[in-house]
Protein backbone atom coordinates (compact mmCIF):
# COMPACT_ATOMS: atom_id res chain seq x y z
CA UNK A 1 0.00 0.00 0.00
CA UNK A 2 1.29 3.46 -0.88
CA UNK A 3 2.65 5.38 2.08
CA UNK A 4 3.02 2.29 4.27
CA UNK A 5 6.24 2.16 6.30
CA UNK A 6 7.78 -1.33 6.21
CA UNK A 7 8.10 -3.05 9.57
CA UNK A 8 11.44 -4.39 10.70
CA UNK A 9 12.01 -7.61 12.55
CA UNK A 10 13.01 -7.21 16.19
CA UNK A 11 16.73 -6.59 16.62
CA UNK A 12 17.24 -5.46 12.99
CA UNK A 13 18.22 -1.89 12.12
CA UNK A 14 17.05 0.08 9.14
CA UNK A 15 19.50 0.25 6.24
CA UNK A 16 18.33 3.79 5.48
CA UNK A 17 20.72 6.25 7.07
CA UNK A 18 19.77 9.72 8.17
CA UNK A 19 21.36 12.62 6.24
CA UNK A 20 23.51 13.44 9.25
CA UNK A 21 25.38 10.13 8.95
CA UNK A 22 25.98 10.24 5.19
CA UNK A 23 29.04 12.48 5.34
CA UNK A 24 32.36 11.11 4.17
CA UNK A 25 34.96 10.00 6.74
CA UNK A 26 37.12 12.97 5.78
CA UNK A 27 34.40 15.44 6.77
CA UNK A 28 33.84 13.59 10.03
CA UNK A 29 37.49 13.68 11.02
CA UNK A 30 37.84 17.33 10.01
CA UNK A 31 34.95 18.24 12.29
CA UNK A 32 36.35 16.16 15.15
CA UNK A 33 39.80 17.74 14.69
CA UNK A 34 38.30 21.24 14.63
CA UNK A 35 36.34 20.59 17.83
CA UNK A 36 39.41 19.11 19.50
CA UNK A 37 41.53 22.08 18.48
CA UNK A 38 39.03 24.54 19.92
CA UNK A 39 38.79 22.59 23.17
CA UNK A 40 42.56 22.41 23.46
CA UNK A 41 43.01 26.13 22.74
CA UNK A 42 40.24 27.37 25.06
CA UNK A 43 40.35 24.81 27.89
CA UNK A 44 43.35 22.49 27.95
CA UNK A 45 46.02 25.08 27.09
CA UNK A 46 45.01 27.58 29.82
CA UNK A 47 45.01 24.77 32.38
CA UNK A 48 48.48 23.71 31.29
CA UNK A 49 49.69 27.31 31.54
CA UNK A 50 48.30 27.67 35.07
CA UNK A 51 50.03 24.51 36.31
CA UNK A 52 53.29 25.35 34.50
CA UNK A 53 53.48 28.88 35.88
CA UNK A 54 52.49 27.71 39.37
CA UNK A 55 55.41 25.26 39.50
CA UNK A 56 57.86 27.40 37.52
CA UNK A 57 59.92 28.39 40.57
CA UNK A 58 59.77 25.03 42.31
CA UNK A 59 57.73 23.26 44.93
CA UNK A 60 59.03 25.41 47.78
CA UNK A 61 57.65 28.61 46.27
CA UNK A 62 54.44 26.81 45.32
CA UNK A 63 53.90 25.47 48.83
CA UNK A 64 54.80 28.80 50.43
CA UNK A 65 52.12 30.53 48.33
CA UNK A 66 49.48 28.00 49.36
CA UNK A 67 50.35 28.13 53.08
CA UNK A 68 50.53 31.93 53.20
CA UNK A 69 48.14 33.24 55.91
CA UNK A 70 46.30 35.44 53.40
CA UNK A 71 45.83 32.51 51.03
CA UNK A 72 44.59 30.31 53.87
CA UNK A 73 42.16 33.04 54.93
CA UNK A 74 40.90 33.39 51.36
CA UNK A 75 40.37 29.63 51.11
CA UNK A 76 38.46 29.53 54.41
CA UNK A 77 36.27 32.44 53.34
CA UNK A 78 35.57 30.87 49.95
CA UNK A 79 34.51 27.58 51.53
CA UNK A 80 32.46 29.38 54.20
CA UNK A 81 30.56 31.43 51.62
CA UNK A 82 29.86 28.30 49.58
CA UNK A 83 28.73 26.44 52.72
CA UNK A 84 26.20 29.21 53.43
CA UNK A 85 24.92 30.01 49.95
CA UNK A 86 24.58 26.52 48.48
CA UNK A 87 22.13 25.15 51.12
CA UNK A 88 20.07 28.36 50.97
CA UNK A 89 19.90 28.26 47.19
CA UNK A 90 19.05 24.56 47.32
CA UNK A 91 16.05 25.25 49.56
CA UNK A 92 14.98 28.17 47.37
CA UNK A 93 15.47 26.22 44.15
CA UNK A 94 13.41 23.25 45.30
CA UNK A 95 10.63 25.52 46.63
CA UNK A 96 10.58 27.63 43.45
CA UNK A 97 10.56 24.59 41.16
CA UNK A 98 7.79 22.98 43.23
CA UNK A 99 5.67 26.16 43.06
CA UNK A 100 6.21 26.71 39.33
CA UNK A 101 5.56 23.12 38.23
CA UNK A 102 2.94 21.90 40.68
CA UNK A 103 0.63 24.92 41.09
CA UNK A 104 -1.21 27.42 38.94
CA UNK A 105 -1.15 30.99 40.21
CA UNK A 106 -0.95 34.54 39.00
CA UNK A 107 2.54 35.86 38.57
CA UNK A 108 4.13 32.53 37.63
CA UNK A 109 5.75 34.07 34.56
CA UNK A 110 7.05 36.95 36.66
CA UNK A 111 8.56 34.50 39.15
CA UNK A 112 10.34 32.65 36.34
CA UNK A 113 11.65 35.97 35.03
CA UNK A 114 13.05 36.83 38.46
CA UNK A 115 14.74 33.45 38.66
CA UNK A 116 16.43 34.10 35.31
CA UNK A 117 17.41 37.68 36.20
CA UNK A 118 20.99 36.92 37.38
CA UNK A 119 21.67 35.28 34.02
CA UNK A 120 20.80 38.54 32.24
CA UNK A 121 22.39 41.02 34.67
CA UNK A 122 26.15 41.47 34.95
CA UNK A 123 27.51 40.25 38.31
CA UNK A 124 29.17 43.65 38.74
CA UNK A 125 25.75 45.31 38.48
CA UNK A 126 24.46 42.85 41.07
CA UNK A 127 27.24 43.89 43.44
CA UNK A 128 26.53 47.59 42.83
CA UNK A 129 22.90 47.02 43.77
CA UNK A 130 23.95 45.89 47.25
CA UNK A 131 26.30 48.89 47.53
CA UNK A 132 23.41 51.23 46.70
CA UNK A 133 21.17 49.52 49.24
CA UNK A 134 23.53 48.72 52.12
CA UNK A 135 26.54 50.99 51.50
CA UNK A 136 27.49 53.98 53.64
CA UNK A 137 25.54 56.30 51.33
CA UNK A 138 22.87 53.75 50.43
CA UNK A 139 19.24 53.47 51.40
CA UNK A 140 19.90 51.76 54.72
CA UNK A 141 23.49 52.96 55.19
CA UNK A 142 22.75 55.46 57.98
CA UNK A 143 20.56 53.04 59.93
CA UNK A 144 23.14 50.24 59.65
CA UNK A 145 25.90 52.61 60.77
CA UNK A 146 23.88 53.79 63.76
CA UNK A 147 23.34 50.18 64.86
CA UNK A 148 26.95 49.13 64.10
CA UNK A 149 25.86 46.56 61.51
CA UNK A 150 28.24 45.85 58.63
CA UNK A 151 26.85 44.40 55.41
CA UNK A 152 29.11 45.54 52.58
CA UNK A 153 32.88 45.08 52.95
CA UNK A 154 32.11 42.19 55.30
CA UNK A 155 30.94 38.57 55.20
CA UNK A 156 27.18 39.36 54.92
CA UNK A 157 27.70 41.41 51.77
CA UNK A 158 29.81 38.68 50.17
CA UNK A 159 27.16 36.10 51.00
CA UNK A 160 24.37 38.30 49.57
CA UNK A 161 26.28 38.93 46.35
CA UNK A 162 27.05 35.23 45.96
CA UNK A 163 23.43 34.32 46.65
CA UNK A 164 22.31 36.70 43.93
CA UNK A 165 24.52 35.26 41.19
CA UNK A 166 23.97 31.60 42.12
CA UNK A 167 20.31 31.26 43.05
CA UNK A 168 19.04 30.35 39.54
CA UNK A 169 21.16 27.20 39.18
CA UNK A 170 19.19 24.74 41.30
CA UNK A 171 15.78 26.10 40.27
CA UNK A 172 16.66 26.18 36.58
CA UNK A 173 17.92 22.59 36.73
CA UNK A 174 14.75 21.31 38.41
CA UNK A 175 11.98 23.24 36.64
CA UNK A 176 12.29 21.52 33.20
CA UNK A 177 12.76 18.14 34.87
CA UNK A 178 9.69 18.48 37.06
CA UNK A 179 7.62 19.84 34.17
CA UNK A 180 8.44 16.75 32.11
CA UNK A 181 7.48 14.46 34.98
CA UNK A 182 4.09 16.11 35.41
CA UNK A 183 1.86 15.76 38.48
CA UNK A 184 0.35 12.31 37.95
CA UNK A 185 2.39 10.56 40.64
CA UNK A 186 1.71 13.28 43.22
CA UNK A 187 -2.01 13.15 42.43
CA UNK A 188 -1.97 9.38 42.82
CA UNK A 189 -0.24 9.76 46.19
CA UNK A 190 -2.93 12.20 47.32
CA UNK A 191 -5.68 9.73 46.44
CA UNK A 192 -3.86 7.17 48.62
CA UNK A 193 -3.93 9.54 51.58
CA UNK A 194 -0.42 11.00 51.46
CA UNK A 195 0.17 14.55 52.63
CA UNK A 196 2.58 17.34 51.65
CA UNK A 197 5.88 16.20 53.18
CA UNK A 198 5.13 12.54 52.52
CA UNK A 199 4.53 13.31 48.84
CA UNK A 200 7.75 15.30 48.60
CA UNK A 201 10.03 12.81 50.39
CA UNK A 202 8.57 9.60 48.93
CA UNK A 203 7.44 10.65 45.44
CA UNK A 204 8.96 13.92 44.21
CA UNK A 205 12.45 13.78 45.72
CA UNK A 206 13.35 10.30 44.40
CA UNK A 207 12.38 11.48 40.90
CA UNK A 208 14.48 14.65 40.99
CA UNK A 209 17.44 13.57 43.12
CA UNK A 210 19.99 13.42 40.29
CA UNK A 211 18.89 16.73 38.80
CA UNK A 212 18.97 18.26 42.26
CA UNK A 213 22.52 17.05 42.91
CA UNK A 214 23.60 18.32 39.49
CA UNK A 215 22.15 21.76 40.25
CA UNK A 216 23.86 21.82 43.65
CA UNK A 217 27.23 21.04 42.05
CA UNK A 218 26.82 23.85 39.50
CA UNK A 219 25.74 26.25 42.23
CA UNK A 220 28.73 25.32 44.38
CA UNK A 221 31.16 25.74 41.47
CA UNK A 222 29.84 29.23 40.71
CA UNK A 223 29.85 30.21 44.40
CA UNK A 224 33.53 29.32 44.81
CA UNK A 225 34.60 30.94 41.54
CA UNK A 226 32.52 34.14 41.59
CA UNK A 227 34.56 37.28 41.05
CA UNK A 228 32.56 40.25 39.75
CA UNK A 229 29.82 40.70 42.34
CA UNK A 230 32.09 39.71 45.25
CA UNK A 231 34.79 42.12 44.07
CA UNK A 232 32.37 45.04 44.33
CA UNK A 233 31.09 44.33 47.85
CA UNK A 234 34.20 42.84 49.49
CA UNK A 235 36.38 45.92 49.83
CA UNK A 236 39.46 43.79 49.04
CA UNK A 237 40.54 43.69 52.68
CA UNK A 238 43.49 41.33 52.73
CA UNK A 239 43.12 38.42 55.09
CA UNK A 240 39.49 39.32 55.85
CA UNK A 241 37.22 39.80 52.83
CA UNK A 242 39.25 38.36 49.96
CA UNK A 243 38.02 35.11 48.45
CA UNK A 244 40.36 32.95 46.37
CA UNK A 245 39.58 34.67 43.03
CA UNK A 246 40.17 38.10 44.59
CA UNK A 247 43.41 36.92 46.22
CA UNK A 248 44.64 35.67 42.83
CA UNK A 249 43.95 39.09 41.32
CA UNK A 250 45.83 40.91 44.08
CA UNK A 251 48.88 38.66 43.77
CA UNK A 252 48.92 39.07 40.00
CA UNK A 253 48.64 42.86 40.23
CA UNK A 254 51.60 42.83 42.64
CA UNK A 255 53.67 40.91 40.06
CA UNK A 256 53.79 37.81 42.27
CA UNK A 257 53.06 35.65 39.27
CA UNK A 258 54.15 32.28 40.67
CA UNK A 259 52.12 32.84 43.85
CA UNK A 260 49.05 33.96 41.91
CA UNK A 261 49.16 30.90 39.64
CA UNK A 262 49.75 28.66 42.65
CA UNK A 263 46.59 29.96 44.34
CA UNK A 264 44.77 29.72 41.00
CA UNK A 265 45.69 26.05 40.90
CA UNK A 266 43.58 25.60 44.05
CA UNK A 267 40.57 26.87 42.13
CA UNK A 268 41.56 24.56 39.30
CA UNK A 269 41.64 21.62 41.70
CA UNK A 270 38.20 22.52 43.06
CA UNK A 271 36.90 22.79 39.48
CA UNK A 272 38.33 19.40 38.55
CA UNK A 273 36.72 17.80 41.60
CA UNK A 274 33.43 19.42 40.60
CA UNK A 275 33.72 18.09 37.05
CA UNK A 276 34.53 14.57 38.27
CA UNK A 277 31.48 14.56 40.53
CA UNK A 278 29.36 15.98 37.71
CA UNK A 279 30.52 13.26 35.28
CA UNK A 280 29.86 10.58 37.87
CA UNK A 281 26.33 11.89 38.40
CA UNK A 282 25.66 11.94 34.66
CA UNK A 283 26.79 8.33 34.32
CA UNK A 284 24.79 7.33 37.39
CA UNK A 285 21.69 9.05 36.03
CA UNK A 286 22.14 7.40 32.62
CA UNK A 287 21.99 3.96 34.24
Amino acid sequence: MAGTVPMLAPGRKSSVSSPATNESPAVKWVLIAAAGLVLFWLIALPLIVVLTEALKRGWDVYWAALTDPDAASALRLTLLVAAITVPLNTIFGVAAAWAVTKFRFRGKGFLITLIDLPFAVSPVIGGLIFILVFGAHGWFGSWLSDHDIKIVFALPGIVLATLFVTFPFVARELIPLMEDQGTQEEEAAITLGAHGWQIFWRVTLPNIKWGLLYGIILCNARAMGEFGAVSVVSGHIRGETNTLPLHVEILYNEYQFSASFAVASLLLLLALVTMIIKSWLLRKNAH
